[in-house]
């Protein structure tokens, strides 16, 4: 296990713990966070001591509050864009869904954006009540380019999933886990327990019998991943290197409202 700049990680028992640990900017992620969740998740990988992973954020308001602002608005170009998205959805999101054991996202704050999205690619999502979800993006003039809109719209279903990606409004944890987002709602102070009692509940499940599970579900719905994926990623790679998304972007930097101008 090596050492990181923006993750925690603890083993014991069987489980990994990943702690997101950038509290003071609410673990946004960036391309520090990106290599670090990459790393941690292919040492997991070869670990077979390791049999159940949970994923959390620092502090008590963010589980993660999505891409740090400040990396999106260096991305001059399309191709820029298309390489970050590229590393983090086939580093992190990607390693997740394929990783031969249950990943579990314990989401105590805020998951909005890239958070809401590696939230998504977790095989298991318990919310505390204080949880907030969403994708944003739309109100900097930018699209989801993580899997914010095609693996949204196969979790929650497409008028769903379009009507939280137009909006870009936040939703409870309850109307989440109302919508099939979240598994199971939990007092904030319960959190930690619930977590622990279902990583109990699975640690006492055949190891063989989770992974071949995880591939079959993973492949049920019969619905080409990788092209939708793909076009998720051109979409936003378009979008993120237009004029409106500069102007959203440093209209958030800047503590103001945007003026988009449809370029």
């Amino acid at each position: 296990m090596g050492s990181y700049k923006t993750i925690l990680v603890e083993k014991k028992n069987g489980v990994a713990k990943i702690t997101l640990n950038r509290p003071q900017v609410l673990n946004a992620i960036n391309k520090d966070v990106i290599q670090d969740l990459s790393l941690a998740l292919e040492d997991i990988r070869k670990d077979e001591n390791v049999r159940v992973v949970v994923i959390t954020g620092a502090g008590d308001r963010a589980f993660s509050a999505g891409a740090d602002i400040s990396m999106l608005k260096e991305i001059k170009t399309p191709v820029e864009a298309r390489e970050l998205t590229w590393s983090a959805v086939e580093k992190v999101l990607k390693a997740i869904e394929s990783l031969e054991k249950p990943v579990v996202a314990a989401i105590n704050g805020l998951a909005l954006g890239g958070g809401c999205e590696l939230a998504m690619a977790c095989d298991i999502v318990v919310a505390s009540d204080k949880a907030r979800f969403g994708q944003p993006e739309i109100n900097l003039g930018i699209l989801p380019g993580w899997g914010g809109m095609s693996r949204l719209a196969m979790i929650v279903g497409f008028h769903k999933a379009k009507e939280l990606v137009f909006t870009g409004d936040m939703i409870s944890a309850e109307e989440a886990e109302k919508i099939g987002l979240v598994n199971k709602v939990v007092p904030a102070e319960k959190l930690n327990e619930a977590v622990d009692e279902l990583v109990n509940k699975l640690l006492s499940k055949s190891p063989i019998a989770l992974k071949l599970a995880k591939e079959a579900v993973n492949r049920g719905p019969g619905i080409d991943v990788e092209a939708a994926l793909a076009r998720d990623r051109e979409l936003f790679a378009l979008s993120v290197s237009s004029e409106d998304a500069k102007e959203g972007l440093s209209a958030f930097l800047e503590k103001r409202k945007p003026v988009f101008k449809g370029k």
